[in-house]
């Protein structure tokens, strides 16, 4: 869409020139007082920069989460992989396609740590996700679900769908920052960065559990680490305010 965009903003740019040229020579020769294309900017609508243009997702505010969790989410509500598989997300603030395309062989229980290999992830680089006492119960309980996959489709044996996880939040009537729509399942990263940064945590901290690329190329030469520990006690934190817990050990 982006790419198609660009084009049509190149074709009328040099339409645009075209016409400017046909009418300065028509002014210049006394066909006409004055170059109409001059004033064609100030008449037609502003399209939209691209900054304006990139995609908003709908994020539930994070201060919303835990009682959207404690009604829709917590153990004892009617059992469904969607419903399982929507709370790992937001624990772990993972992509969605990430969470279903998620296998067990990513997965370390004994260390609590899930490795998303590089072909799986938008940065096309790995990424080791922390997880927290709560997400590692939610592993527990997905056990000899499928041979692979730790999310599949009870019916299909398949990975789930990102309009799975879309229905059920409409379902929910999940509330979100945008005016008339649902929160989605990408925006609980914006919920999750956004409590990192009322809640005092550095951007780099922040920025690497989301595993967001750097552009600066000389910050990211020095970046020999990935944080994992730090992070940990990020996730756990993390993993305290949604749940509306007072610590993570020993959830329940």
């Amino acid at each position: 869409m982006e790419t198609s965009r660009g084009a049509a903003d190149t074709t009328d740019s040099r339409l645009k020139q075209r016409l400017h040229a046909v009418m300065s020579w028509g002014w210049a020769h006394g066909h006409c007082q004055s170059n109409p294309v001059d004033v064609v900017g100030h008449l037609l609508a502003q399209q939209p920069g691209k900054a304006i243009r990139t995609q908003h997702y709908p994020a539930m505010p994070w201060r919303d989460i835990p009682e959207f969790v404690k009604t829709h989410l917590k153990p004892g509500n009617r059992p469904e992989v969607t419903r399982t598989m929507l709370e790992f997300i937001i624990l772990t603030a993972c992509r969605s396609g990430e969470a279903r395309g998620m296998t067990w062989a990513e997965v370390d229980l004994k260390n609590a740590i899930w490795t998303i290999p590089s072909e799986r992830m938008k940065a096309k680089l790995l990424h080791r996700i922390p997880l927290s006492p709560r997400a590692l119960q939610i592993l527990e309980s997905q056990k000899d679900q499928h041979k692979s996959l730790v999310f599949p489709s009870i019916r299909d044996q398949v990975e789930l769908s990102d309009m799975a996880i879309t229905a059920l939040l409409r379902r929910m009537k999940a509330p979100s920052d945008t005016p008339g729509r649902v929160a989605t399942a990408h925006g609980f990263r914006s919920s999750f960065r956004d409590w990192c940064s009322e809640k005092g945590y550095s951007r780099d901290l922040a920025e690497r559990s989301l595993a967001h690329t750097i552009k600066d190329k000389v910050e990211a030469a020095y970046h020999r680490t990935d944080l994992l520990e730090q992070r940990r006690e990020l996730r756990d934190a993390w993993a305290t305010h949604i749940l509306g817990v007072t610590k993570t050990k020993g959830l329940t």
